[in-house]
């Protein structure tokens, strides 16, 4: 942690590499196996969007990509994890519209420097079931190019999947998905009691807005592919894991 609070004040590009490493640590440390299906862009800067289950989808993402969060700025002002959240250099966004333009640009600037993003057009988190609509109103940086190239976009679908091995049905979803009122201390407290768990990381194929027309249509596209994506994973329809390192 002294190392990323160094690099992150410097902005020295080990700002962007040590999280996966500490959040690996954090994935064993917390008992999660981390399945990957597809593969992620590796060509900076790439805007990952998909759906939100739990503040454990940060420690999920982070140890497979190299990548910052565009998260709500109410968060920067939590113990502990808005900490965490600033040296993950995540971009805080408010929700009132007088700043929608200058977030815009703060989060296009972080984009043009090479800085992968992940984006949950949601809003919000949801019961790790059902896949919320997402707001295309939040896909608009996807309408400016970067480097005079369009943004890639890839969309991704989390989902919490088994427990010591036997599949997590829907009663059971809440256990690690937090939304609503739940207290995230409890909640956490909770997860760490579970066990062994696994969750599926589905990244489906990279788009850009020029092939939609339309950051709607974009919005639209990717919404179908993470909704998808999360209804295979959690009935066991996802073909086997190639040959290779889980996170």
């Amino acid at each position: 942690m002294p190392l990323q609070v160094i690099a992150v004040a410097c902005n020295l590009r080990l700002a962007r590499r040590l999280p996966r490493f500490y959040h690996r640590i954090m994935t064993r440390i917390m008992g999660f196996d981390v399945v990957v299906t597809g593969t992620p862009v590796e060509t900076a800067p790439v805007l990952f969007v998909g759906n939100h289950v739990s503040y454990l989808d940060i420690v999920v993402l982070a140890s497979v990509i190299e990548t910052s969060f565009i998260a709500k700025a109410e968060i920067a002002r939590w113990p502990l994890f808005g900490w965490l959240a600033r040296l993950q250099r995540s971009v805080f966004v408010e929700r009132r519209s007088a700043r929608a333009g200058a977030q815009r640009d703060e989060i296009a600037e972080r984009l043009a420097a090479g800085d992968n993003l992940v984006l949950f057009p949601e809003g919000t988190s949801d019961d790790g079931i059902h896949v919320l609509p997402f707001r295309s109103a939040l896909f608009g940086v996807a309408e400016r190019e970067v480097a005079g190239r369009p943004l890639t976009v890839q969309p991704f679908s989390i989902a919490y999947t088994r427990l010591h091995g036997v599949p997590i049905g829907r009663e059971w979803q809440p256990l690690y998905a937090w939304y609503g009122d739940m207290d995230m201390q409890s909640h956490l407290w909770r997860v760490l009691g579970l066990g062994r768990a696994r969750i599926d990381l589905v990244f489906h194929p990279p788009v850009t807005i020029t092939a939609f027309g339309s950051r709607k249509a974009l919005a639209d596209h990717c919404f179908t592919a993470v909704r998808d994506g999360v209804l295979r994973a959690l009935s066991g329809a996802l073909p086997p894991p190639a040959a290779g390192p889980s996170a």
